[in-house]
C-alpha cells in the first residue's frame, strides 16, 4: 500500500480541455453532472484523497467555466489554446512542472470513478518495474474504438496504437489503453518534443511517447485494472446515462 507520506513525489495532471462534441451542450464535458455532482469534482476529490499536493488541470474549450469551478481548489491551471491532442495538452504543463522532480500522474478529467486503490497500484507498478512510463490498461471482449496496447515478448509495452491507425492484426488485441499514465518528470517533456502529428486525427498523441521511449531502450510497463467499468470515460450523453445506471446499481463506487 502507498501511504500518503509516500506520495510527496507525485504530481497529478488532469486533462480537461476537450470539446466533448457528443455531449451536445454548451457546458464543458467535465462540468456535466453524474450522481448529482460535476464529473470533474470526482477526479479532483480522488486526487486530493490520495494526498497529492501538486495538482495541475489543463483547460481549453470553455475553459473560463472550468476555471471558475476550480477556484475553491488549490490547483494550478494551464491553458491549451489550440486543441491539438493529449500529447500537446501535457506539453503545456512544462513551465508549471519544470522544477518538479518525481512521478507525473496523468488522469483524464472525464473519468470520474477510477478508484484510489487502482491509482495506488498503478504507481506501485511504476516504481516496482523501474519504468520510464506506466500505463493503466484494461481487457475488453469487444475493444473496438479503443487504443490497443501492444506488448513485447518481455511483457513490457512496445507501443499503443489508436483504433483508427491500427492494423487488422493489432485490432485483434483486447488489452486497451485507459488514458491514465505515470511518467518520469525528468524525461517526459523531452520525449513530448519528439512526438509528431502523422496520424488520422492530425494530433499529438500522448500514446506516441511509448514508442519513442522504447526506441531509446526505456522501459514502459502496464498495470491492468481489475474492473474496466471504473476506467470508463464519459464522452456522450449515452455514456453519461450508462454511468448513472452503473452508479445506481453499485457497479462502480465513489471514492469520497
Amino acid at each position: 500500500m502507498i501511504k500518503k507520506d509516500n506520495i510527496t513525489d507525485v504530481a497529478a495532471v488532469i486533462l480537461a480541455a476537450g470539446k466533448g462534441k457528443r455531449m451536445k451542450s454548451d457546458i464543458p464535458k467535465v462540468l456535466h453532472t453524474v450522481g448529482g455532482r460535476p464529473i470533474m469534482e470526482y477526479v479532483i476529490n480522488t486526487v486530493k484523497s490520495l494526498g497529492i499536493k501538486k495538482v495541475v488541470v489543463v483547460v481549453g474549450h470553455k475553459g473560463e467555466m472550468v476555471a471558475d469551478f476550480l477556484k475553491p481548489y488549490q490547483i494550478d491551471l494551464v491553458w491549451q489554446k489550440e486543441l491539438l491532442g493529449t500529447g500537446h495538452a501535457l506539453a503545456q504543463t512544462k513551465s508549471v512542472l519544470s522544477g518538479f522532480r518525481g512521478t507525473i500522474l496523468v488522469l483524464c478529467g472525464d473519468v470520474p470513478f477510477l478508484s484510489t486503490q487502482t491509482i495506488k497500484e498503478l504507481i506501485q507498478t511504476y516504481r516496482r518495474t523501474d519504468a520510464s512510463a506506466t500505463v493503466l490498461t484494461a481487457v475488453l471482449e469487444y475493444p473496438q474504438g479503443y487504443g490497443r496496447v501492444i506488448r513485447s515478448p518481455d511483457d513490457f509495452v512496445e507501443k499503443i496504437v489508436e483504433d483508427k491507425d491500427a492494423t487488422p492484426e493489432e485490432r485483434r488485441e483486447k488489452e486497451i489503453n485507459t488514458g491514465t499514465f505515470c511518467f518520469d518528470s525528468g524525461l517526459i517533456f523531452s520525449v513530448l518534443d519528439q512526438v509528431k502529428r502523422g496520424n488520422q486525427q492530425g494530433e499529438y498523441y500522448l500514446t506516441d511517447v511509448v514508442k519513442i521511449m522504447r526506441k531509446n531502450n526505456r522501459k514502459v510497463s502496464a498495470f491492468k485494472a481489475s474492473n474496466f467499468k471504473e476506467t470508463m470515460g464519459i464522452n456522450s450523453l449515452e455514456q453519461l446515462q450508462q454511468m448513472e445506471r452503473l452508479l445506481a446499481n453499485g457497479e462502480i463506487k465513489v471514492n469520497v
